[in-house]
């Protein structure tokens, strides 16, 4: 196997609660001999299954990268059984930089899978995940959130994989998190993500979209305090029973690219449905005004499909190609 360049200053195999950092030399104007620090926590008691928990994916993206700071003094061994592997900045220049992509290379971290181990700093920080944390851990829960540019419905979800009793595995656990919605998930574009490469090597896998607009509220960080203490609870980690949402989760299908809305006009978006309001196909969801000229009438888009108003474009400004909207579908109850 070609070595990396990323070296860890914690021992994943020992008992006990380790803070560190992974290591990447970086050679740059500011610091001939520096290096990319990102912080790592590693909480072990004995023998058990480990579960990898990963925020800031993207920099601008922040319940993860907030619970899991949090978690990362909180968590001590002895309310463990395994181990728990906490990352609350994977792009950590991206974080520090409070952008979607590194500031270094502008590479988006969520894009770059399975890496290359002499490739650009993004890159070699995707190569070392997947070739030595991921094989680490039985268990993956990667946080996301809208960032800069959407508002998302609070969801945890898993996808629909060739494996059946892997994906009902990742589906239980999404439901366990238990956030106020549960989505199934077809990705239109899989190649690149961290969500395939994991699923690839077999294991449990969950994602969350958990708000939006570049920040956070009590409400969403409640959420992800809750929501990984509870995946931890269903790998069998940490020790007490699942806490429930206050109310019972909805189920949600985004199954086909007619849940997405994208823009083929430049303009001002003026949204005629709120966020989380159920929709008929047909139905106005936005109109996109002209900034060129006074005068002329909206370009309207509608709905698609019936569902739900599952995310929509944060800032007013639309550029063609941006998503306007995405619009899930509601499963029957089981």
């Amino acid at each position: 196997m070609q070595p990396t360049s990323i070296s860890a200053s914690v021992d994943f195999d020992q008992d006990g609660v380790q803070y560190g950092f992974l290591k990447l030399p970086y050679s740059h104007d500011g610091s001939a001999w520096g290096a990319v620090m990102t912080p790592i926590t590693v909480v072990k008691n004995g023998a058990g299954p480990t579960a990898l928990l990963t925020g800031g994916n993207h920099g601008d993206e922040y319940e993860g990268i907030t619970s899991l700071l949090k978690l990362s003094h909180q968590l001590t061994p002895e309310t463990i059984h395994g181990r728990v592997i906490i990352v609350p900045m994977m792009n950590h220049p991206a974080v520090v930089n409070g952008s979607r992509t590194s500031p270094i290379d502008r590479g988006n971290l969520n894009r770059a899978f399975p890496g290359n181990p002499t490739g650009s700093v993004t890159e070699k920080i995707a190569d070392y995940f997947n070739r030595y944390l991921v094989p680490l851990c039985q268990y993956a829960l990667d946080i996301h959130s809208g960032g800069n540019t959407l508002d998302i419905i609070p969801f945890a979800a898993a996808h629909r994989l060739p494996d059946p009793e892997q994906e009902a595995a990742c589906w239980q656990a999404a439901k366990g998190f238990g956030a106020p919605y549960t989505m199934r998930m077809v990705e239109m574009d899989p190649a690149g993500l961290y969500d395939t490469a994991v699923e690839s090597q077999g294991k449990v896998f969950v994602t969350t979209e958990l708000g939006g607009g570049g920040s956070s509220t009590p409400a969403s960080i409640a959420c992800a305090d809750r929501g990984i203490r509870n995946f931890l609870r269903v790998a069998g980690i940490l020790l007490g029973e699942v806490e429930p949402p206050a109310q019972p989760t909805r189920e949600l299908d985004m199954a086909d690219a007619n849940c997405y809305l994208q823009s083929e006009h430049h303009g001002i978006a003026a949204f005629e449905v709120s966020l989380g309001a159920a929709v008929r196909e047909g139905d106005v969801i936005a109109s996109i005004y002209s900034m060129a000229r006074t005068g002329e009438p909206p370009q309207i888009y509608r709905a698609q499909r019936d569902g739900i108003l599952a995310a929509r474009r944060h800032p007013a400004l639309v550029n063609m190609g941006d998503t306007i909207a995405v619009i899930a579908r509601v499963l029957p109850e089981s």
